[in-house]
């Protein structure tokens, strides 16, 4: 699977990684059967012959199916109600979420390819570098984190006994499995650009592939993973309408994101980060 990245400056030092919406790729994932009851669970990894990791991997494919389910459910109660309430805390705490770790946890296991687009006037070798800084500084921070909330979650069950719904047990458990997943693709990015540093056709230059419309790069995928960076004069021109003393405007941000499929929120987030 081929991952497109997106990378540029949005307010001095600060720079946004952004993974492009892939609509081929969420519409295929709904097709992959996964337990939906304890007893299919229990099944598939009772008679499932492959290694540790991969029924881990399962079980948490589980947990995070219930937890979307339980999500929509909020999502559609009725306005005014306690599940509504409950919806709209989640997502002032989701607001909080750093757009690190939603751009981490966008690198799955399947990724394979990865295709880097950047303003043609930033360094190869300075976007190169910031990559592999995000993706090292994932490893430790998540790793942290993940294990601090596994801590947590046999204090929060203590709010069990309270006649209302666990709310501080079902946070930190979503909190573990977006660790878990952050965790696991900065290691899966680190893995990319380490494989791919040997190569030297990984990396592309040339002013006339910088355009958009252009953006398709064959490559060999019998060499292992492939890591291409590949400038962009029109993402450059668009990097460069910024408002004094306040980064891009939010007119530039808008269009960078519907050029190449960005989630604007996660990008505003990069721009608003001390």
């Amino acid at each position: 699977m081929k991952a497109r990245l997106v990378v540029f400056p949005v307010k001095g030092r600060n720079w946004c990684f952004s993974r492009s919406i892939d609509h081929s790729v969420s519409s295929s994932s709904t097709s992959i059967q996964s337990p939906t009851t304890l007893k299919e669970l229990w099944n598939r990894i009772s008679f499932n012959a492959k290694p540790f990791h991969a029924n881990v991997e399962v079980c948490v494919d589980f947990v995070a199916n219930k937890m979307n389910k339980a999500w929509d459910t909020l999502e559609k109660a009725p306005d005014g109600t306690f599940k509504n309430k409950v919806y709209g805390l989640g997502l002032r705490l989701l607001s909080r979420v750093k757009p690190s770790e939603m751009f981490l946890k966008s690198i799955s296991k399947e990724v394979t390819d990865v295709e880097v687009t950047y303003p043609a006037s930033l360094n190869v070798r300075l976007v190169r570098r910031r990559l592999r800084h995000i993706a090292l500084r994932g490893t430790i921070i998540h790793k942290k984190y993940f294990y601090g909330s596994v801590t947590l979650l046999p204090l929060s069950t203590a709010f069990t006994v309270l006649p209302l719904p666990n709310i501080p047990f079902f946070w930190i458990l979503f909190r573990t499995y977006s660790h878990w997943r952050a965790l696991q693709g900065s290691e899966k990015l680190f893995q990319l650009i380490s494989d791919s540093s040997m190569n030297p056709n990984s990396v592309t230059a040339n002013g006339n592939e910088t355009e958009h419309k252009d953006s398709k790069h064959t490559t060999d995928s019998s060499s292992g993973p492939s890591w291409v960076l590949k400038p962009s004069k029109e993402l450059d021109e668009l990097a460069h309408y910024e408002d004094e003393h306040d980064g891009l405007s939010k007119c530039a941000i808008s269009n960078i994101c519907k050029i190449y499929e960005l989630n604007s929120n996660d990008v505003i987030k990069y721009k608003n980060m001390m």
